[in-house]
């Protein structure tokens, strides 16, 4: 029983407490549109708010930064999404808040209240539609406090010099388009715009947004016009332009040097330095795509043109090694200062040796010894041979007289002469025919000589020019790097 008296008890107070709380707040809803018909009633929102038309009105502006919508730096256009509150007295607005039950503040429509005309001085919009309508604070005291959110787009001068390590100020200034500083005076908030709702962004990072005032006096009037100008410092996140951009063309840049190194007789060598050159051209048209058409060569740009300059010189160079590559037994002999300072000093510096000589492998060196003395005892057993010949030519002779001298006495040896002097002849022939071997035999070894030479300072160059190039590619790259550090 106690309890079933103790729960209602509860439920009347609870009940008597909301019938309170909706008595007060109707009281107050009554007392809000008392104030407002009280107020608005000789109002009007066309005139700047002050009792002396001489006074200057005074608003606060304080933006704060919410998030950055888009860089295009092709257009040089700022997008982002602000806060923007703006915050002033007005004389015809105030109240007793004793007379109205104690009513310190309300919530009306901007339109129905003097509004300054403050506008953002250099937008880049082709909209230019009016402010978001948001409702006002207004205290008891005359003072007015908007808030209003905006999608600005403002112009932005792009530094595209240091792409994709480059970093950014693009300047937002607001000021009155109408009122001068004597009829309207701007004052910062704060130093700086705020950037405590700041949402992160992909590919930039926010240093700083510093404010300043200015008081400008332009040509066509004499009075001067105040403005805020936010800073806003952005630095770019590169590591997406890195990884996409920058690396591949490092790595096709160490691609080039590698065309000296393959044989000339494989026929992939200029095939292989237009390929690079025309991946290179892709990657500068994705840049050029994405920087504004101005005098300021982008840093990665500039990179692309050198390598793209070093692959053509590389190119070129192996045409004219690949010429020297194919000089036949036609071609004149190697000069005598190139066969010192080619073939016997670079040969040793870039280790090119020989066709079919290795410094790592002595057993075809003892291969090449026994080819040399075989070549060698053939030489030696082709003298004896044609000693012997030249000595059985000798005898022929010899018995030729002979057999003359006594055919002269006995003519029953005639058949025996002719056979002594035919076989003479057949001598004589074969020597011919072995002179005239041994002849052709060494002029195709020295004509072969000269090509192998010619083949050896082809192979030489193409080792100085692949270092040359590897060191340039190697060096482009640290001051590239270097210059975004």
């Amino acid at each position: 029983m106690k309890r079933n008296s103790l729960s209602f008890s509860i439920s009347l107070w609870l009940l008597f407490t909301g019938v309170m709380l909706q008595a007060v707040e109707s009281a107050k809803g009554k007392y809000a549109h008392m104030l407002f018909n009280d107020l608005f009633e000789n109002y009007s929102n066309a005139l700047r708010p002050v009792e002396d038309t001489d006074k200057v009105l005074n608003v606060t502006l304080q933006i704060t930064l919410s998030q950055i919508k888009d860089m295009d730096e092709r257009n040089q256009i700022l997008s982002a999404y602000l806060w923007i509150r703006q915050s002033w007295y007005d004389a015809y607005l105030r109240w007793d808040k004793d007379k109205y039950d104690g009513l310190d503040s309300i919530r009306i429509p901007s339109n129905l209240v003097w509004r300054p005309d403050i506008v953002l001085y250099n937008k880049a919009d082709d909209d230019f539609s009016e402010q978001v309508n948001t409702n006002v604070v207004l205290r008891y005291d005359g003072k007015i406090t908007w808030d209003a959110p905006a999608i600005t787009k403002s112009s932005c001068v792009v530094d595209v010099s240091y792409f994709p390590f480059d970093s950014q100020q693009c300047n937002l200034t607001f000021g009155s388009w109408t009122y001068n500083g004597n009829q309207v005076d701007i004052i910062n908030s704060l130093d700086s715009g705020d950037l405590s709702d700041f949402v992160e962004d992909v590919e930039w990072e926010i240093h700083g947004m510093p404010a300043v005032k200015n008081v400008i006096t332009y040509g066509c009037c004499s009075e001067p016009y105040p403005d805020v100008t936010f800073t806003l410092i952005l630095k770019r996140k590169s590591s997406f332009y890195i990884f996409n951009l920058l690396l591949p063309c490092i790595l096709i840049s160490f691609l080039a040097p590698l065309g000296f190194y393959l044989p000339a007789d494989s026929g992939e060598k200029v095939s292989l330095g237009v390929t690079v050159l025309l991946a290179l051209t892709v990657f500068q048209l994705m840049v050029a795509e994405i920087m504004p058409p101005s005098e300021n060569v982008p840093l990665i740009g500039k990179y692309y043109i050198a390598t793209m300059t070093m692959i053509t010189a590389s190119t070129a160079l192996t045409i004219i090694i690949m010429n020297l590559h194919h000089c036949g037994s036609e071609a004149k002999p190697v000069p005598q200062w190139a066969r010192v300072v080619i073939l016997d000093y670079m040969s040793k510096i870039f280790f090119v040796y020989d066709v079919g000589e290795n410094c790592t492998s002595p057993k075809r060196e003892k291969e090449e010894e026994r080819k040399l003395e075989g070549d060698y005892g053939c030489q030696r057993r082709h003298k004896e041979v044609r000693g012997h010949l030249s000595s059985r030519n000798d005898d022929c002779d010899l018995s030729e007289k002979l057999n003359g001298n006594l055919n002269k006495s006995y003519g029953a040896h005639g058949e025996n002469v002719r056979e002594t002097i035919n076989c003479c002849s057949c001598y004589k022939m074969l020597i011919k025919n072995i002179e005239y071997i041994a002849n052709c035999v060494r002029d195709h070894k020295a004509n072969r000589a000269k090509g192998i030479e010619w083949k050896k300072v082809a192979k030489v160059m193409d080792r100085f020019f692949m270092w040359i190039f590897f060191i340039m590619v190697f060096f482009m790259s640290v001051l590239i790097i270097g210059k975004a550090a």
